[in-house]
């Protein structure tokens, strides 16, 4: 457009405070929920292991939400398939999702390459992928996930406020092997453990995130061990930790502890007799319904960064009390993620500004 073909200055100005005003409006238009009809579209959960009480539960937030969402005539139809940590079956389930024609895919892979190829392959037919906790790597994928740096970086300098510049020995439980969370959370925690030179890890093993595993394994190393001042976890490993300690009569060190009820019930009761001290951090197993209102944002349009961080849920002891009244026994600290709250973290992602809080459990 060019300036002659305006009669005078005064015509061409208003057309350019007309075109000003409406930037403004373009821009947020961006922001909030994308309102493109998703009624007919099918949304699939592939689960690589449900063995224990966090992926159920995890299971469980997803199933409601996408009951929900199918009630009010969000979406056509939920599905969940678990493979019981096998990644070939995965694959061939996810397979089989891509051949029932789901036009989004939810995975949390049990493997964070093993699954590229199916993943792709579901992209290439036109199918919305989210990967989420698992650090898929095949690019074509949305990913949900947590910042692990800032979760190995927490429980180390917690360790190290509390143990000040004496040198100390760690034991770590991981998750379980070859898992793409479990990998980056130990990355995340070798990081920060540059930071901390008198603290030793001085022995490892695999917990898979459920007690009795993590009570067997660590009661497997114990004796070899030297005084243990701190254990690292990642979540459902700390009360059976803490079980194979008692078992072999040795000091209860710090746990940092995984947001469950028995972990934060144990937490209680051993404040309460002598005045044990930790804190607890970790993912909320409702983190799969962000992953399902990504997927039903981007079906219904709404324009995506390829990777949305979640933040992380801290329990510290002052907080103690209040959260534990609201966790069921055998369960685990969790909140629920409206689609609401996620377009907001999706924004929040999108405009790098600060994430929401984590709302308390209802």
């Amino acid at each position: 457009m060019r300036i002659k073909l305006f009669k005078n200055a005064t015509a061409l100005s208003a057309m350019l405070a007309i075109w000003a005003a409406t930037q403004p409006m373009a821009a947020l238009a961006e922001n909030g929920i994308a309102k493109g009809d998703t009624s007919g579209k099918k949304i699939a959960f592939s689960n690589s292991y449900a063995g224990n009480s966090f992926r159920q539960v995890m299971i469980k937030s997803f199933e409601e939400m996408g009951a929900q969402a199918k009630k009010d005539h969000l979406i056509a139809d939920v599905a969940v398939v678990s493979s019981n940590n096998s990644v070939t079956e995965q694959a061939a389930q996810m397979q089989n999702l891509v051949l029932q024609g789901y036009d989004a895919i939810i995975v949390l892979a049990g493997s964070d390459t093993a699954l590229n190829g199916v993943v792709k392959d579901a992209c290439n037919a036109g199918i919305v992928v989210v990967a989420f906790a698992s650090g898929v790597t095949e690019p074509c994928a949305y990913r949900v996930d947590y910042d692990l740096d800032t979760y190995g970086k927490a429980e180390l300098d917690y360790i190290a406020s509390r143990l000040g510049k004496q040198d100390a020995n760690l034991l770590e439980i991981r998750g379980m092997a070859g898992d793409g969370f479990d990998k980056r959370l130990h990355a995340g925690v070798e990081k920060a453990a540059q930071a901390h030179q008198n603290i030793k890890i001085v022995n490892e093993v695999y917990g898979q995130w459920t007690a009795t595993v993590a009570q067997k394994e660590v009661s497997g190393v114990l004796p070899s061990l030297p005084k243990i001042d701190a254990v690292l976890t990642q979540g459902g490993d700390g009360y059976g930790a803490a079980m194979a300690f008692k078992s072999a009569s040795r000091p209860l060190p710090i746990i940092i502890m995984g947001n469950r009820q028995d972990e934060l019930a144990l937490w209680k009761k051993e404040y309460d007799a002598g005045g044990y001290e930790t804190f607890s951090l970790g993912a909320t197993p409702s983190v799969s319904q962000v992953a399902f209102w990504v997927a039903q944002q981007v079906l219904a349009g709404k324009k995506m960064p390829k990777f949305v961080e979640v933040p992380l849920l801290r329990i510290d002891q002052k907080d103690l009390d209040a959260w534990l009244s609201k966790v069921p026994n055998g369960g685990v600290v969790n909140a629920e993620y409206s689609q609401a709250l996620v377009a907001e973290i999706i924004d929040a992602n999108a405009n790098h500004t600060p994430l929401p809080a984590v709302p308390a459990p209802k």
